[in-house]
């Protein structure tokens, strides 16, 4: 079937189709967009759980109601999910044992040795598959850039996008980062894991195409990473949760607040969406969660005045977002994902939006 005739025979209003992303009709060849599931967590040091976070999500899209106010009939733009690799969930479930025993060995007070160093073979292990993990995504997410279709990534921990982020830096002279986190994630390795969640964005800032950082709702960060930030002479730019929320305290407006986080940023943008950077509340079971951050309709309200204000999405991530005991988390980052889809296919021009 062509792409018409699957929406001429879908009803949108009546239960989706099982198994597909928010039950839409699209396979990858019909879809404008590719989202790339990378079921992976190998180095995360609190909680785990995040390389269940694209099934959890695929599973919880079923029920998100796919009508946009601002985006009419947004659903025919085309959104669909690749199958989950389980060759590679396996592996990570086999890494992060090897990964926890190392990091219970720091936490007992064993020496770190640091990443470079030679000594460790586990940690060395670890971080080789995580590179091939980087080779894995990048040629994943070129494959698709190739054929013209829009690409997101969905980990996974929040070490899983460099792969995609190297690919749209082959692509794009230059582009800058919107990163909406609880953490810095600038620190140069972590636990002596070169490729750590904790580390996404100083890796990323090795890449010269990243021409700006900024990041939004940091409310965790160490001292190393608030060197990397004085030191980068205004590459990166730090919206710290505690000033956001001074700001709005005393009075100044929520709109004022993205007009000037978008001043900052240049007109191609990828967003790395951290699900921690929301308040708690909306993702309790995530790896890492931290007291205060942002509002759900916050950040959707941001990602609408960065396309309206002209910006050009060119991918995004959405990571982090780990299953408890009931869907919660997933609900909430399976709407968070379907914004992100659409409001990308309105600043490449897929889509309409009313006032744009």
């Amino acid at each position: 079937m062509t792409k018409e005739e699957l929406i001429s025979a879908f009803d949108c209003n009546a239960p989706g189709i099982a198994g597909n992303l928010f039950g839409l009709p699209f396979t990858p060849e019909h879809s404008e967009l590719v989202i790339v599931p990378v079921p992976w967590e190998v180095t995360v040091s609190y909680h785990a759980g995040t390389a269940k976070g694209p099934k959890a999500i695929l599973e919880a899209s079923a029920q998100v109601d796919l009508s946009i106010k601002e985006i009419p009939e947004a659903w025919k733009l085309g959104i669909s999910q690749l199958p989950i690799p389980a060759d590679l969930y396996a592996e990570s479930v086999k890494l992060r044992e090897l990964a926890s025993k190392h990091i219970h060995a720091i936490e007992a007070g064993e020496k770190l040795i640091r990443s470079g160093e030679s000594g460790n073979p586990l940690v060395t292990k670890i971080n080789e598959a995580c590179e091939n993990l980087n080779i894995y995504v990048k040629s994943t997410t070129q494959k698709w850039l190739k054929e013209k279709k829009m690409v997101a990534l969905l980990g996974g921990d929040h070490s899983t996008p460099l792969g995609f982020i190297r690919a749209l830096s082959e692509q794009h002279d230059r582009f800058g980062i919107l990163q909406i986190d609880a953490h810095a994630d600038l620190r140069k390795a972590y636990e002596g894991f070169q490729y750590s969640h904790a580390s996404i964005m100083y890796n990323a800032l090795k890449l010269p195409s990243v021409g700006r950082l900024v990041q939004v709702g940091i409310r965790d960060y160490c001292d190393e990473e608030l060197s990397v930030i004085d030191r980068s002479m205004g590459r990166v730019k730090t919206y710290f949760d505690q000033d956001i929320k001074e700001h709005l305290y005393e009075g100044r407006s929520w709109g004022s607040v993205c007009e000037q986080i978008i001043k900052d940023l240049p007109d191609k943008v990828y967003i790395s969406f951290d699900i921690d950077g929301l308040n708690p509340k909306l993702c309790p079971n995530t790896g890492t969660p931290v007291a205060g951050g942002l509002e759900f309709e916050q950040t959707i309200y941001l990602i609408k005045k960065l396309v309206k204000a002209g910006k050009k999405i060119i991918g995004f991530d959405l990571n982090e977002v780990a299953p408890g005991s009931d869907d919660w988390d997933a609900n909430v980052g399976a709407r968070i994902l379907y914004q992100l889809s659409n409001w990308m296919a309105v600043s490449q021009g897929k889509l309409k939006a009313l006032g744009t």
